[in-house]
């Protein structure tokens, strides 16, 4: 069933845009906003139904938001004006289909198997990027240290094109902790002094480690790790994007493994 909201005081409406500008709520609550059709279609296929959908007036006439709204017939959804919808959205030009979802809860397990480790990666598109790259390259588990741009913030969801719900995410992460225990190899991506990476035999299971845009790994974490990983640049060349040099390790191990 629809329902029209036409003032900015609505308590519904006033909700909504409260959670989906404050990451803290967002966190504290374990809900947040997925906006666009490519996100609530990846959502629709991997995750279930939302909770609550949200379009616009201008909206209701698109084809792939009807086709959306039909998928999710049983969801409360709301009709905003378009002045109201864009005071929700964080996109230049909206699309005008939202929802609000619950944050899928962390798995209960550790991983054992191929992972990738984020510290104080502080770039919302970053941390997309590198969630995309990890399941392009057929890691499904990432954690998150302290420090980190929120996983779930509706930047990050935009830049990870809907692999959130593909792949399992711990974020708050005690990275030294997880290292000390991992039973398979530890590799830190390092812009300088370490081995090459196509000189380390990366067909074991492994522990990516990548670092803060500007200060790169904690020395403690780097520390905790077994190996240190350079990727060979160009003379005068100081360093890579940090989603750059993950692709590069990425598929450096799945070509490793036969592309498997």
């Amino acid at each position: 069933m629809m329902k029209s909201i036409a003032s900015r005081d609505n308590p519904g409406f006033k909700a909504l845009r409260t959670l989906a500008h404050d990451h803290r709520l967002q966190r504290d609550s374990g809900h947040t906003v997925i906006e666009g059709p490519h996100l609530l279609t990846a959502y629709l296929d991997h995750a279930g139904v939302p909770e609550l959908l949200a379009v616009s007036e201008s909206a209701l006439g698109k084809t792939e938001v009807a086709a959306l709204l039909a998928r999710a017939a049983a969801v409360e959804t709301i009709v905003l004006r378009d002045t109201l919808f864009h005071e929700i959205s964080e996109l230049a030009t909206p699309v005008g289909i939202l929802a609000r979802i619950a944050i899928p809860p962390e798995p209960a397990m550790l991983p054992v198997g191929d992972c990738l480790l984020l510290d104080a990666v502080q770039d919302a598109g970053n941390v997309g990027t590198l969630l995309r790259t990890a399941a392009a390259a057929g890691v499904h588990d990432v954690l998150l240290g302290t420090g980190c741009a929120g996983a779930w913030t509706p930047r990050v969801l935009r830049a990870g094109q809907g692999v959130h719900f593909a792949l399992r995410i711990w974020e708050r992460v005690d990275l030294a902790e997880f290292l000390h225990a991992y039973p398979g190899c530890s590799v830190a991506a390092a812009a300088h002094r370490g081995t090459s990476l196509y000189e380390i035999d990366l067909r074991a299971p492994i522990a990516w480690l990548f670092g803060n845009e500007g200060a790169g790994i904690a020395p403690a974490l780097q520390a905790a790790t077994q190996q240190r990983a350079t990727i060979p640049l160009a003379d005068g060349s100081e360093s890579l994007n940090v989603a750059a040099a993950a692709a590069i390790c990425l598929f450096e191990m799945r070509r490793q493994r036969g592309g498997s």
